[in-house]
C-alpha cells in the first residue's frame, strides 16, 4: 500500500487526506455479516482539497466540481462505498480504486462538438421517407372511405 494515490501524471492524493468509515454490510454471509463491519465508506473533501487547488487552474477546478456535481454532498465531500466482498481490507482497496477512477473521469476535458450538416443525399432520403409515409397514410384513408 503506497501513501499516494496516483490520479494523473501530475496529481497524487495522499491517503491521509481520505477518511474511511466502516459499517455492517448487507446481503448474504451468515453469522459473519451480523458481527463484522465489512462495508467501507471512503470520504474525500473535494471542495477543500489543497492538492487539487494547487495543481489545477481555477477554471479546471470548477469544472471538476461541476462534473462531480451529483456525487458530492452539500459540503463538497465525495463519498464512495464498497461492500462487495466479505473482507474489509479488499473493500477498502476497491473503494480507493473507484475513487481514483471517479476523479480521473472528472478531470478529463470534454470534447468540443463539431457542427455538421446533413449531406444532400441524407436530406433526400429523409424527404423520400416522409413522402412515402404520407402516401401510405393517404392511401389508408381513401381505401376505407
Amino acid at each position: 500500500m503506497t501513501d499516494l494515490i496516483k490520479i494523473s501524471s501530475n496529481i497524487e492524493i495522499p491517503r491521509s487526506d481520505l477518511t474511511f468509515r466502516t459499517a455492517r454490510s448487507g446481503g448474504p454471509g451468515g453469522q459473519h455479516v451480523n458481527t463484522a463491519d465489512t462495508k467501507v465508506i471512503l470520504s474525500y473533501n473535494v471542495a477543500d482539497s489543497a492538492v487539487l487547488r494547487d495543481v489545477l487552474s481555477d477554471a479546471k477546478f470548477e469544472r471538476v466540481i461541476e462534473r462531480l456535481g451529483n456525487k458530492l454532498d452539500k459540503d463538497g465531500v465525495l463519498q464512495v462505498t464498497c461492500q462487495e466482498t466479505r473482507s474489509q481490507l479488499s473493500n477498502k482497496e476497491i473503494a480507493v480504486e473507484r475513487f481514483a477512477s471517479i476523479l480521473k473521469g472528472a478531470l478529463v476535458e470534454p470534447k468540443k462538438r463539431k457542427k455538421t450538416k446533413p449531406s444532400r443525399a441524407a436530406k433526400e432520403r429523409r424527404l423520400q421517407s416522409k413522402k412515402k409515409r404520407g402516401n401510405l397514410k393517404k392511401d389508408r384513408s381513401t381505401s376505407w372511405g
